[in-house]
């Protein structure tokens, strides 16, 4: 009886103790499963780094301390729409109109934020700033003054059965560049974007005139994967003379087509800076302008009959090429690096 009271009165303390463990481990385990855990992408494949193990973020991209989404959610966008009614959007609801329009939602993720963090510093700069063609509005949706923009019902229409996983991929680029801009300096730049370009971007001094620090010309690794990246557009003389003289009327095209332009200036990437049309000197981006070409490299031929240009890529070449950044991010490069290598000399910050 003795031993069986021992044994009995053992088997208690470890029951009680037993007891006790578990008690502690359920209060602590919360916490160390906090600690313990990896931070996923909101469901992104892959990670950002892309070496750094499947969906974990490295220390370096770790999430701000303020709670995601909580920035853009908080700033108003006044939005002139482009039946000309004026509606009030969370910055979150004005980006994702804006990148579903402006950037083809098949992108790699990684591009598609960069789209959202450019057209983010681009609104700001606008919100800051005054338009004297839109005063009761910051920004429009008309792509030729502003930025394009599309609502989301519209947008996932017309991707059809793609629209629940486009839909989310641009979520995700809006939140997981939230409230973060391009800065130079410590402001926020003319984020400027386009199309695609052909081999280089273009310094902002060849198209406007003047030199901007941050808008130089760099290497752009798209090519014949690009939609119509190479284009023609064949006109007659006499359309070409019309045209000419319609804009410049100092040119003297009375002589022979073949002798109307002269010889081009080009730059690095093949673009052309400035070419001589009858006597008169004008920029490339003038004649992609006057002619309605997809953008400023190109070259031309008389053939007796017509003028023929070849054209190569589509925009004006400054800043972030949208095709450029989703060759980047195939290969492996984030958000921040497609904006900063675009961007020269500038980083990726927090806005407000």
């Amino acid at each position: 009886m003795v031993r069986e009271d021992k044994r009995a009165g053992g088997g208690i303390r470890q029951t009680v103790s037993a007891a006790l463990l578990f008690t502690l481990v359920l209060f602590f385990l919360p916490a160390l499963a906090v600690r313990g855990e990896p931070v996923y992408r909101g469901g992104e494949p892959g990670g950002l780094s892309g070496g750094e193990g499947e969906g974990v973020l490295s220390a370096d991209r770790l999430p701000p301390a303020v709670p995601a989404g909580t920035r853009d959610k908080g700033r108003a966008v006044r939005l002139l729409t482009r039946e000309g009614t004026v509606v009030e959007l969370t910055m979150e609801e004005y980006l994702w109109g804006v990148v579903a329009a402006e950037m083809p939602a098949s992108f790699e993720e990684e591009a598609l934020a960069a789209q959202a963090c450019a057209a983010r510093t681009y609104t700001v700069i606008r919100q800051n700033g005054s338009s004297g063609k839109h005063p009761e509005a910051d920004i429009c949706g008309d792509s030729t003054c502003c930025q394009a923009y599309i609502q989301r019902s519209a947008a996932e229409a017309r991707w059809g059965l793609n629209a629940g996983e486009y839909g989310e991929k641009i979520d995700r680029a809006v939140a997981e560049t939230d409230g973060l801009g391009v800065l130079y300096e410590g402001k926020p730049i003319q984020a400027l974007f386009f199309s695609s370009a052909a081999g280089r971007t273009v310094d902002a001094a060849e198209v406007w005139g003047n030199s901007v620090a941050y808008l130089k010309s760099v290497d752009s690794p798209e090519g014949e994967e690009v939609p119509n990246y190479r284009t023609q557009v064949a006109l007659g003389a006499e359309e070409v003379k019309s045209l000419t003289l319609a804009a410049y009327p100092g040119a003297d095209l009375s002589g022979d087509p073949s002798t109307w332009f002269g010889e081009a200036s080009r730059n690095e990437g093949g673009g052309v800076i400035s070419v001589p049309l009858g006597g008169v000197t004008l920029t490339g981006g003038q004649v992609r302008s006057l002619f309605s070409l997809r953008s400023a490299c190109f070259t031309v031929a008389w053939d007796g009959a017509s003028f023929t240009f070849d054209v190569t890529g589509y925009g004006h070449g400054v800043g972030m090429s949208q095709y450029g950044a989703n060759a980047m991010a195939k290969n492996g490069s984030s958000f921040e690096d497609i904006l900063t290598w675009y961007y020269t000399g500038a980083e990726v910050g927090e806005l407000w």
